[in-house]
């Protein structure tokens, strides 16, 4: 991770530091829009998991974890509150997915 994603990500009470500390990419898929499921670990104390990363129409984007609720629609069950911290962490796991996919041809093809 790296220094400048520790130090954007920030808490709104005391301006405090937030901290990824590990992104895993649980499953990968390549037929359908959904790409991957990913797990996110925050200050070594929080893990968000089933954050999906979606091929749009136009780019790839991450939908935080969500559930249907009675009348049918989806909520997100956690999100960021800012559009900053959205964009970093969207950012810091589009990073992480497009490695793992790099990584994995590259291994593929030796």
């Amino acid at each position: 991770m790296s220094q400048a994603v520790k130090n954007s990500i920030r808490n709104l009470k005391g301006n405090k530091a937030m901290t990824i500390n590990d992104i895993k990419i649980r499953k990968t898929m390549s037929e359908a829009r959904l790409r991957a499921v990913v797990s996110l670990t925050v200050d070594n104390s929080i893990a968000i998991h089933d954050i999906k990363v979606i091929q749009g129409d136009e780019r790839l984007f991450v939908a935080m974890p969500s559930r249907r609720d009675e009348n049918g629609s989806f909520r997100d069950v956690v999100h960021p509150i800012n559009p900053q911290v959205r964009e970093t962490i969207e950012g810091e796991i589009l990073d992480a997915y497009t490695s793992f996919i790099s990584q994995n041809q590259e291994g593929a093809s030796l």
